[in-house]
């Protein structure tokens, strides 16, 4: 595991470690867990593109009406 160093206001971090305590946790594991997050979200729209572009030749076909789209 590697170290990194962040700056930030000074009570913005102490409310931070407030949250964290009151998750049981500290700041490191609720970073990490955010870190994780944040890396993976862009994996996803990345997955989320391929996907389409690979539904690319899909049509729909003809378009709805209002009255067809809210019926039940």
């Amino acid at each position: 595991m590697r170290n990194i160093t962040l700056s930030a206001d000074e009570h913005l971090i102490e409310q931070a470690r407030i949250v964290a305590k009151s998750q049981h946790t500290t700041l490191n594991e609720a970073f990490r867990r955010w870190l994780e997050e944040y890396a993976s979200a862009n994996g996803s729209a990345q997955e989320f593109d391929a996907l389409m572009k690979r539904l690319g030749h899909v049509k729909a076909g003809r378009g709805f009406s209002r009255e067809e789209l809210n019926e039940r």
